[in-house]
């Protein structure tokens, strides 16, 4: 057996893990054109390297189809429900920071808290008969976060982009995103509650606690634990 290592396969989460890893003597690839997904691996022997998008990692880890797996800490904990049981960290990469938010139109003066949030979506189905609007991709922390906020009458809507926009075209009355400069938030007339934090993301290696490993494969991961630390 090898170590299945898997990296985005494109853009800069791509090059920067190249760039991370190659500066602790290991050397990844792409083989052929950009629109090729296979890898090369030097500087360490028994290491193979898959190429997929960052929201195929989380997957391929917790069915133990790849040992190793560059991704967002946002996309591990929306992708996998008891993700702590089924993937781990082996090192946080200190690039790819970006937080996710909650957001509301800059309008809403009165609206700073979830508390606030809580009160202002109660009142918005008073008026309307029916929820207010969260546009977000991100599920199950944003539903896991405004649960514990304490926060009630509220719908998610999916959107897999542009959601600052979704405001402005009348689709949803609020947003949860990822944000890193919060430009495009201000440039939509958004901003974020003050208590609004859902998580503080960035780009990690995780290893998969449920992928098979044979006595080459432990002796391989000993080796890159050495190396990448």
């Amino acid at each position: 057996m090898t170590l299945k290592l898997g990296v985005p396969s494109k853009g800069r989460l791509m090059e920067k893990t190249f760039e991370w890893f190659g500066a602790r003597g290991i050397s990844l690839q792409r083989s052929g054109s950009d629109r090729e997904y296979a890898g090369a691996v030097s500087g360490i022997e028994n290491v193979s390297l898959m190429l997929l998008s960052a929201g195929e990692i989380p997957r391929e880890l917790a069915a133990g189809r790849i040992h190793l797996g560059v991704t967002g800490t946002d996309l591990i904990q929306e992708k996998l429900a008891l993700w702590d049981d089924l993937v781990e960290t082996v090192e946080p990469l200190n690039f790819g920071h970006a937080d996710l938010i909650i957001a509301v139109p800059q309008a809403w003066r009165d609206v700073d808290t979830l508390d606030d949030l809580d009160a202002a979506a109660a009142a918005f189905r008073a008026a309307h008969g029916f929820r207010l609007r969260i546009a977000t991709k991100y599920h199950r922390l944003v539903r896991d976060f405004l649960r514990h906020g304490g926060v009630a009458d509220y719908a998610l809507v999916d959107s897999q982009g542009a959601t600052e926009g979704t405001v402005k075209n009348e689709t949803a009355e609020a947003i949860a995103d990822i944000t890193s400069s919060g430009e495009t938030l201000r440039a939509n007339h958004l901003k974020i509650l003050s208590d609004g934090l859902i998580l503080q993301s960035q780009a990690t290696l995780w290893r998969s606690r449920v992928a098979v490993q044979d006595d080459q494969d432990r002796a391989t991961m000993a080796e890159l634990n050495k190396r990448l630390r």
